[in-house]
């Protein structure tokens, strides 16, 4: 089991394949590039709660001048701050100024024609400002430059840094994020120093060399090398300093990632949607980048699909395609969909069938999709039973018009009974107090609920710790004084931790595992829990 700094993230990649001023001419600014990763950041929020940060770079810049930009922030408004940030460099710049493509280009930071973005979600471990992506690995050399950013966990770090010690490097930290970019980092080194040695028995110049590095960098083989021994689940996005580009995924698929190219523009992101809406295409347009590939933008545009690692079975992270991957994405949405549904049957044997005396709501606002798919489910359950119904009373010859008319009144009953008060704050310092607030987090529906004759059905899309269920949710949803209340997960229960996908060291901290060590204990069968 990994106990480092694990990372649920997104990223975003924009490679423009143009000069800057053709987008000004087209679009109306030079900030092209900057406004559609502000854009694809903010429609991938939902991966970032704890930094973000931006790393651009200028491509063909003349030596003794910045090509690499980097911003990053872990403020409580992590995005505005990082744009604020970011922006502020052209605030104060006259019209001709900010209309003159090439002068911001040689004069502004984050005008570059490479774009890498990141929001960092850490599960566990601290939140600081290095802990943010994406991470630099700099050097006087151009081409060896690499800038670092993912979405991954890897289980084998302990491997990783010996062998990096092995290569006789001294790392400053041991964690997986140093330890990846350090790995690829090396072997960067080693093609560089290959492609350099070969060249220069050629008879050419260093100058010369430099620029011919750019061009026969084989980015394939590097990632083949470097991730040789990789073992996880895993997204990771590159940039080099002289203007190659990466993206590779690993062979089980685990972690997501989508990408979009047109002649104007190469755009890698962790959602699909993101790309959708912010270059306000198709679904049918975007690709999904396969398992065990690596999206390679070279310098001079051309881009291919390569694979770096043999694809094994796809087995992506569930927790993420259940809870934590944007809704809007058509696959996930149906995906989640269907897992409602699929519990229709279970849900009725629970409330023996008493579809009348029950309700069906959802908790959180997450689970309204499962919640659809769970009223799909129940409806089609109860098509069933009431044209069996109908048989049977027309086989008794006792269908009359007033039967029938009872008979098809028969309707599930759907409604939203808990609300989420988002201004509520529970920032108290005494446990008693912050308890009896979080009790409050969510409001009820009033005057719904029959009491002591309703049952209350309340899918939530997942249950890990099941803490403000038991603080919250059903503490005030026993005040609307049901008959009873069921609780019902969409997703499988989590007993366990997922060095793969989400990481969740903390077994003992699961719902679904407390509730397992419980009924052993109450049947007497403790003895076997093996620890």
């Amino acid at each position: 089991m990994s106990d480092s700094i694990k990372h649920e993230c997104g990223l975003a990649l924009i490679r423009l394949l143009k000069p800057l001023d053709y987008y000004h001419k087209k679009y109306g600014t030079a900030l092209y590039g900057l406004n559609k990763m502000n854009l694809l950041l903010q429609k991938q929020r939902n991966r970032g709660q704890d930094g973000a940060g931006l790393v651009t770079i200028k491509l063909d810049t003349p030596p003794g001048t910045r090509f690499i930009s980097r911003k990053r922030s872990n403020s409580p408004q992590y995005l505005k701050d990082l744009f604020d940030n970011i922006f502020a460099n052209f605030q104060d710049l006259s019209k001709e100024q900010f209309n003159d493509p090439q002068w911001l280009k040689d004069n502004k930071p984050y005008i570059g024609e490479l774009l890498l973005g990141h929001l960092r979600y850490g599960t566990h471990g601290a939140n600081t400002i290095e802990t943010v992506h994406p991470f630099l690995r700099q050097n006087n050399w151009i081409t060896r430059n690499l800038v670092l950013a993912g979405n991954f966990n890897l289980t084998n770090v302990d491997e990783l840094f010996a062998e990096l010690l092995s290569f006789g490097q001294y790392p400053k930290e041991k964690s997986d994020t140093v330890t990846v970019l350090e790995k690829i980092g090396h072997f960067l080194d080693d093609e560089v120093q290959r492609l350099f040695n070969w060249f220069k028995s050629q008879g050419f110049t260093n100058l010369e060399i430099n620029n011919m590095i750019a061009d026969h960098l084989d980015v394939q083989r590097l990632l083949l090398r470097a991730s040789r021994k990789f073992d996880g689940g895993y997204v990771m996005a590159g940039l080099i300093g002289h203007g190659d580009a990466f993206v590779f995924r690993d062979p089980a698929g685990i972690r997501p990632a989508f990408y979009y190219q047109d002649d104007e523009i190469v755009v890698v992101a962790s959602e699909r949607p993101a790309i959708q809406t912010s270059l306000n295409i198709r679904f049918n347009q975007v690709k999904e980048l396969q398992p065990g590939h690596a999206l390679i933008i070279k310098k001079n545009g051309l881009v291919s699909e390569e694979l770096v690692k043999e694809p094994t079975k796809p087995t992506p992270c569930s927790f993420e395609r259940i809870y934590f991957s944007r809704g809007t994405d058509r696959d996930i949405y149906l995906e989640r969909k269907k897992l409602g549904e699929l519990l229709a049957d279970k849900i009725l044997k629970a409330v023996d069938y008493d579809i009348e005396n029950t309700i069906f709501s959802f908790i959180p606002n997450t689970a309204e999709v499962a919640f659809f798919g769970m009223i799909k489910g129940l409806e089609a359950k109860l098509n069933d039973i009431k044209s069996k119904k109908i048989l049977e009373l027309s086989q008794q010859g006792l269908l009359t018009d007033e039967a029938l008319a009872n008979v098809l009144s028969l309707a599930v009953r759907a409604e939203k009974l808990a609300v989420k008060d988002e201004k509520l704050r529970t920032f108290i310092a005494d446990d008693a107090s912050r308890n009896q607030m979080v009790s409050h987090v969510y409001d009820v529906t009033y005057g719904i609920v029959r009491n002591e004759v309703d049952t209350l059905v309340l899918i939530d899309d997942s249950i890990v710790r099941g803490t403000t269920l038991k603080e919250s949710i059903i503490y005030i949803l026993s005040t609307l004084r049901p008959k009873k209340i069921i609780i019902v997960s969409s997703a499988p229960q989590i007993r366990y931790p997922d060095c793969y996908g989400i990481d969740m060291s903390k077994m003992k901290e699961f719902v679904a595992f407390r509730a397992l060590v419980e009924l052993l204990e109450e049947d007497g069968k403790s003895d076997l829990m093996m620890f």
